[in-house]
């Protein structure tokens, strides 16, 4: 597990954090707010039955949605407890334990989602690694998309930033060009000195 996540997870939600943080966004749902932004936003790039992976998956929310949706998803995450919260939410998919950073599912993606500020959680010196591997696991002619916080405001605890210029050099070492950036998983257009953006990248056909 990136000891960087954990150490934030519980430092933030206590130990009990995956069933925490599943708990939260049901509470959300329920007062009616739109909690599927990064779902939909992937819907209007790729459309349905597009294979997907939930890369950083969590306990389950892009990857649910997105089987509603009509894709056939996986999700991974390093973190089994969070993975667990999503297996007792939804067992029929299909959910994986793994580190982006040697991940090896000897299959590949229409898209690959990396949302929940998974690239800043990553262990010190892992993102060239991780990119990589998302690179790997990208059909050509894919796409993967990224949402993260640039700032303190937008990131959790005192996860520190990764800058966006060196998130845009490991994909392209990786081979993915960059495609467009965002502000948000809602489509605003990107401004530089934001702090948050949601960015593509595409594997060569």
């Amino acid at each position: 597990m990136s000891a960087r996540w954990q150490r934030i997870a519980v430092q933030t939600a206590g130990e009990a954090y995956a069933a925490a943080y599943a708990e939260r966004f049901r509470r959300l749902a329920e007062t009616g707010a739109d909690v599927h932004g990064e779902a939909t936003f992937v819907a209007a790039l790729v459309a349905p039955p597009a294979r997907v992976l939930d890369a950083g998956c969590g306990t389950g929310r892009v990857a649910v949605r997105l089987h509603e949706l009509g894709y056939d998803v996986v999700g991974v995450d390093v973190d089994a407890s969070m993975v667990a919260e999503a297996r007792a939410a939804a067992p029929h998919l299909d959910w994986r334990i793994g580190d982006l950073a040697a991940l090896d599912l000897a299959e590949a993606f229409d898209l690959v989602v990396v949302a929940g500020n998974t690239l800043p959680l990553l262990d010190e010196g892992t993102l060239g690694a991780a990119c990589d591997r998302l690179a790997a696991h990208t059909a050509p002619g894919g796409t993967v998309v990224a949402g993260f916080g640039l700032d303190g405001d937008h990131l959790p605890g005192d996860c520190p930033v990764t800058p966006l210029a060196e998130v845009d050099a490991a994909m392209a070492a990786a081979g993915l060009a960059g495609v467009d950036r965002w502000s948000t998983w809602t489509g605003e257009p990107f401004a530089e000195g934001g702090g948050y953006v949601v960015a593509s990248y595409r594997r060569p056909a």
